[in-house]
């Protein structure tokens, strides 16, 4: 009978041999990918920039010498071809979490000096871009005008409720209690479900949707989609191309879809609402997320403090 250590040796020799034999193709077929569809929500995605951005260029190339002169030159020819930094940082994510795992699995060294994980590029600060009321009519004035059935309605509700658009675009009446106003997102972008407060505003403008998707003889049971696609008769991929047509047309080309939801932040604590209800109401884990619209208070501040000019100084009395 073989020693259990003589065993574990044995296995961990034929492991390190599998290693030396073993391609980044063939580590993200059968190692990586099985896993990631366990793991994450959507796989599909890694597996898109995998064959696309690392398998003709890396596939080839045995693990164990995927070292840091190989992964750099990779790295900088992206930034050559001209992809945006955060696109790259994607890339850079995907080809870390493969490292770890091939770490965790054995089958590359757990410190290698010459195999680290890849820095991501610097970014920069956040843009934050918040339309004014005079663009918001705008933008709602040619969205209204477009044909898409739709894209009015769409805008009009990210501006309402301060939803991502990927919320917007998987949404399902059952999702949704009129009686009481409120809007369940089954799974939130930190995993978790969470509670979309709707203003009658809100409420209005789902129950016009219910009337263009009955025009369009789209269903409205529960489990469909409010923003069906006429087309595929499913939710829709994206809104990206008419998005970009009216964007165009408002003459507001540097908005982004995500800036309705800056928008809507802005809009309530210019009217007074406080940082600790924007971030509930926009589903914020942390009151650290919703900082970043802290410099919009300044004006409301000093309004606040006039608040106290009549009291000190009665002059100032209306």
């Amino acid at each position: 009978m073989i020693p259990f250590f003589n065993r574990n040796k044995n296995a961990q020799d034929q492991h390190s041999r599998t290693s030396e034999a073993l391609t980044l193709s063939v580590f993200f077929d059968d190692h990586y990918f099985p896993h990631a569809q366990a793991s994450k929500r959507a796989p599909d995605l890694d597996w898109h920039v995998f064959n696309k951005h690392m398998r003709p260029s890396l596939g080839r190339y045995l693990i164990v010498d995927l070292k840091n002169p190989v992964l750099d030159v990779w790295k900088r020819e992206q930034i050559l071809t001209g992809y945006q930094k955060a696109t790259i940082n994607k890339h850079i994510h995907l080809m870390n979490r493969m490292l770890n795992l091939a770490r965790h699995w054995g089958f590359i060294p757990q410190h290698d000096p010459q195999q680290q994980n890849l820095r991501c590029l610097q970014l920069g600060d956040h843009r934050q871009r918040f339309l004014t009321e005079a663009e918001i009519d705008r933008l709602l004035s040619v969205c209204k005008q477009d044909r898409h059935p739709y894209i009015y309605h769409i805008v009009q509700f990210l501006l309402l409720t301060g939803a991502r658009k990927g919320e917007v675009r998987t949404q399902r009446w059952q999702d949704v209690d009129f009686s009481k106003r409120i809007w369940t997102v089954p799974l939130s972008k930190n995993g978790r479900s969470r509670r979309v407060v709707l203003s009658s505003a809100a409420v209005d403008t789902l129950q016009a949707v219910r009337v263009v998707t009955e025009q369009l003889h789209l269903p409205t049971k529960p489990d469909s989609f409010v923003f069906t696609n006429p087309i595929t008769k499913t939710a829709y991929h994206s809104f990206n191309t008419v998005w970009f047509k009216v964007r165009a047309q408002a003459d507001l080309s540097d908005v982004r879809m995500h800036d309705l939801r800056h928008t809507y932040a802005s809009l309530l604590i210019n009217r007074g609402v406080s940082l600790y209800e924007v971030q509930k109401l926009l589903g914020h884990s942390s009151l650290q997320m919703t900082q970043r619209y802290a410099h919009l208070e300044p004006n409301l501040l000093h309004r606040r403090t006039e608040l106290l000019s009549g009291v000190v100084n009665p002059s100032l009395k209306d």
